[in-house]
């Protein structure tokens, strides 16, 4: 006997009542869109989808599935006829195949006309196996090998491997954010954090030539083809940013240029969101990280918009997201000695409390508005799709 499929088991659709049904349809268009290289066929139903191997080895299929969000797990599956005796003689074959000294057998039984309840089911198998294997021994507690077996209308499934999924959501089902992302290391896993609740990210740079260097945006495209395993096309806006970061440098004082120029920032993100049709923009900020990540700062910085800001890591310690990021191989491209506009220009002493009257004063020394418009105005987009880009002009390139 031989295992024949991979059987998806699907993470909080559960929950989604009426709508279950859609999630599915989405979640199977993805597994197909995710295994477009492997020669293989994709079935759903109401509660599994399944991939048919075919003779193929499973592992490269299965690790692709493992990026793909919506899958709870991911069990290795023998096809069975649901009678008895071929029950027990495919049970006895599938546990020759596996290594140790004991089992168990589990037994869901969806089919409620199975002559059998799933207790009987359960210990049928069990007595037969330790006929057929009498090195095994039965440990329901701590067993080497576990048999799951499902016992459905149309036959059953027996599996002794279960893989995780990365579980939540399938991508799209839950909107679209804009995500603040600087090429750092927060703000990648922010956006995996995201992808995998199945919302779909639209990616936010500000550049500052010549004062950060063009590497930059190829680490940035490095970050986002790590990033293409869980979304399959993910579009790159960078900001033109100079001027306006020059502005606030040149009339605000020190200590405040970042709560100012993160309040630029927002009023930017929030421009292209809207544009773009997205429902929130998004941060890689942790609480109390930096001095403009203290809850003081960011009460003062999101002052200048009522738009939705998502930080999927408010609550993460350092080492929990560089862990991620390393799981998710980021980690290495973020840390490439490539300053961006934040780090260039970073003050000596930012202000940790910022007040808010004061960092409105502050913004009436100049004329920031029409500076903020150009930057929305002036975007050039980059879509990567699975590692691939395509450059699109940006608004006056198209005007001439």
């Amino acid at each position: 006997m031989n295992y024949d499929y991979l059987m998806i088991h699907y993470g909080e659709l559960s929950t989604k009542g009426n709508n279950r049904k859609q999630f599915i349809q989405a979640l199977l268009h993805n597994v197909r869109n995710a295994l477009k290289p492997f020669p293989v066929e994709c079935k759903g139903d109401h509660d599994h989808i399944f991939v048919s191997l075919s003779g193929k080895d499973y592992r490269p299929i299965l690790s692709r599935l493992q990026d793909v969000s919506g899958i709870q797990k991911i069990s290795l599956v023998a096809k069975s006829g649901k009678g008895i005796e071929e029950l027990k003689e495919n049970a006895c074959e599938l546990l020759s195949l596996e290594k140790g000294n004991t089992f168990k057998v589990e037994v869901k039984r969806t089919d409620k006309s199975y002559p059998l309840d799933s207790y009987q089911i359960a210990v049928a198998l069990g007595d037969a196996v330790l006929d057929s294997h009498p090195e095994l021994s039965v440990d329901v507690h701590n067993p080497d090998i576990t048999l799951r077996v499902q016992v459905r209308k149309e036959g059953a499934n027996l599996s002794c491997h279960d893989f995780p999924g990365i579980g939540g959501y399938p991508m799209g089902m839950n909107g679209k954010v804009t995500m603040l992302l600087s090429g750092g290391i927060d703000s990648p896993v922010a956006a995996y954090s995201l992808m995998r609740r199945g919302v779909k990210v639209e990616c936010l740079h500000f550049a500052a030539p010549p004062y950060t260097s063009e590497a930059v945006l190829d680490k940035l495209k490095d970050l986002l083809k790590k990033l293409n395993l869980y979304q399959s096309d993910i579009k790159l806006e960078v900001v033109p940013f100079t001027d306006l970061q020059l502005a606030i440098y040149k009339n605000v004082p020190e200590p405040y240029c970042i709560t100012i120029m993160r309040r630029m920032m927002l009023r930017i993100g929030e421009g292209v969101a809207r544009k773009n049709g997205c429902l929130a923009l998004a941060t890689g900020e942790s609480i109390g990280q930096v001095a403009s990540q203290t809850l003081a700062s960011m009460a003062v910085i999101n002052q200048v918009t009522s738009f939705p800001i998502m930080r999927p890591l408010c609550c993460s310690d350092k080492l929990q997201i560089i862990d991620t990021s390393i799981k998710i191989g980021t980690y290495d491209i973020s840390i490439r000695p490539y300053e961006d506009c934040c780090t260039i220009f970073k003050p000596k002493k930012p202000k940790t409390k910022p007040r808010l009257d004061e960092a409105e004063e502050y913004e009436k020394r100049w004329d920031w508005r029409s500076q903020v418009d150009q930057c929305i105005a002036n975007t050039q987009k980059i879509y990567l799709s699975e590692g691939e880009e395509v450059f699109a002009k940006t608004t006056e390139e198209k005007r001439e």
